[in-house]
């Protein structure tokens, strides 16, 4: 509406920014959670297929049982790869086109790298390429997704919205086992077409979704689209456009965001990476320190381990000769990893983000240990050779024990580090770099997820590393590493809406932070309070 004057409502008290949450509101936004079904699924079922007698003859050729250490490690790998490049793609995307095209955009790739991988039929080229465009994909969902549901929710509630996204990582990792173990028998390529076909549908309901969902708010007030911004956040929250709910909302997002230009002003293409490390490593709140934040959180959570559970259980436990159904293992580990979740719902709203992080890198230290220890001694690593020529662990017992150790270490990751991490970099940026320090947070995270996909088999197969028990030593002590870093660096967001987050982060550390209340608005500090109008076009815009 060019030359339009759009009344806005501004408020001094700070628990009225924000309208109360209603039932249609936490759907909406609950639904973008969906997209984690992309991520879980795709990195959940080639645990299976790598151990489908079928598919290994398809690369390796018949009379060979298991894919050598560099084709496990590309094949699995090359996903992370692409979800790497793609995240970083789509930072840039999302800040010229919107959050919803982007999501949408990353189904329809991810749906064209799965149509190369079911054409699979015998060596790596299309199930290597395939991976490496469905990453692509899955990069640009996995990145946008987190930003546009941090955007979408209300404060009180999006801690345990955003930890909807990891749960719908394991409930993709759940159905991708589900689906492995009811084709490992087949005989034919049905044994690994099945999982990968199967994946189609989670674009199609996803991008179907997001047509009927709206843009983000934050995003139309960035590009001076105001009055949509209004309307938007209207149908968000279940209010109508006039509501004062609705006006003071949007005008504190306003005011954050003019509040924003002055602290970081628009610099162009390049200006705009290059505001993501402005700042003094030892300033609280400078962005570079939030993009290191953002970057290293992830990176933590990749160093917890998670995924050498999730990628190579299968043939890891086959390998100890203990476990009669390895499959099966993987899919109770699985379920736990389903079940546990839902704890973050109400953990990150009612304990906070940085107690369930602390909490939960210290539970899976010990559980880490624990595994390693008993491995070295009595478990895994002590085995003979049956009158069969099959391998054995000498005791069984021991064996189970580890197997239950490691099933509670799963329960802390899913109830800590696997939603909190993602709620997190959501929070942190400022809205004139929130879009590509997601976008980085979440390319760290897929890059380390790649390294730890690449190294792995090297650290574990018995022609490489074989470290077998021991490698959960190395596990464990990167959890600690987890422990000290949430202690020392990850500050209390619980509660704030994000415009609030910036204020909390200027005016206190990480371990004060759970302390912090806010006690003014940015519309007062911006001199909005009382009854305004913005008069705005797509040129120009200014408050009268």
């Amino acid at each position: 509406m060019p030359g339009g004057a759009v009344p806005l409502h501004a408020t001094t008290d700070v628990n009225r920014i924000e309208a109360p949450v209603t039932l249609k509101a936490y759907l909406m936004c609950a639904f973008a959670a969906f997209g984690g079904i992309f991520f879980g699924f795709d990195s959940g079922y080639i645990n299976g297929v790598t151990g489908s007698k079928v598919f290994i003859h398809s690369i390796e050729g018949d009379g060979v049982d298991a894919l050598t250490s560099s084709h496990n490690s590309l094949i699995v790998s090359i996903l992370s790869a692409g979800t790497f490049f793609g995240a970083l793609i789509a930072g840039d995307l999302a800040e010229w086109f919107g959050r919803r095209p982007v999501i949408i955009a990353g189904c329809f790739v991810y749906m064209i790298g799965v149509i190369l991988q079911a054409a699979h039929s015998s060596g790596l080229g299309l199930i290597v390429s395939g991976r490496l465009i469905a990453g692509f994909g899955v990069g640009f969902v996995s990145a946008i997704i987190i930003l546009y549901m941090s955007e979408i929710s209300p404060r009180k509630v999006r801690g345990a919205l955003v930890s909807g996204y990891q749960f719908c990582i394991t409930i993709g990792l759940l159905l991708a086992s589900c689906v492995d173990y009811a084709t490992e028998n087949r005989n034919d390529t049905g044994s690994y077409r099945i999982p990968i076909c199967i994946q189609f549908a989670w674009g199609i309901i996803l991008a179907t979704g997001l047509f009927l969902l709206p843009e983000s708010p934050r995003y139309l007030v960035k590009k001076g689209h105001v009055d949509r911004a209004r309307h938007v956040l209207s149908r968000l929250r279940g209010q109508p456009p006039d509501s004062e709910f609705v006006e003071t909302e949007i005008t504190e997002i306003l005011a954050n965001h003019e509040y924003e230009k002055t602290l970081i002003p628009d610099t162009g293409y390049w200006g705009s990476w290059y505001q993501c490390f402005t700042g003094g490593l030892w300033t609280s709140n400078s962005n570079l320190r939030k993009t290191i934040l953002g970057t290293s959180l992830q990176m933590m959570q990749q160093w917890t381990g998670v995924n050498f559970i999730f990628y190579y259980s299968t043939p890891f436990l086959q390998s100890t000769g203990a476990i009669s159904n390895s499959f099966l293992m993987s899919l109770i580990f699985t379920i736990i990893n389903v079940v546990s979740t839902p704890i973050s719902f109400w953990t990150m709203e009612h304990v906070g983000r940085r107690p369930v992080l602390i909490w939960g890198a210290a539970g899976m230290f010990f559980c880490q240990v624990i595994v390693g220890a008993v491995g070295d001694s009595v478990g895994f690593n002590k085995t003979h050779i049956d009158s069969a020529g099959n391998t054995i662990a000498n005791n069984i017992s021991a064996v189970n024990a580890q197997v239950a150790f490691i099933a509670i270490y799963i329960f802390f990751f899913a109830s800590s580090w696997g939603p909190a991490a993602w709620v997190c970099i959501g929070e942190i940026f400022p809205i004139q770099i929130r879009a590509r320090g997601v976008a980085l947070s979440t390319a760290s995270n897929w890059l380390w997820n790649t390294i730890i996909a690449v190294i792995t088999p090297y650290m574990v197969d018995s022609d490489e590393g074989n470290l077998r028990s021991n490698v959960f030593w190395v596990w464990g002590g990167l959890c600690g590493c987890c422990w000290l870093y949430a202690y020392l660096l990850v500050p209390e967001t619980k509660g704030l809406s994000l415009e609030q987050v910036d204020q909390m982060m200027a005016e206190t550390t990480p371990r004060t932070s759970a302390n912090w209340r806010p006690t003014k608005t940015f519309a007062s500090e911006m001199g909005m309070t009382g009854d305004h109008k913005l008069v705005h076009d797509d040129e120009h815009k200014e408050l009268a």
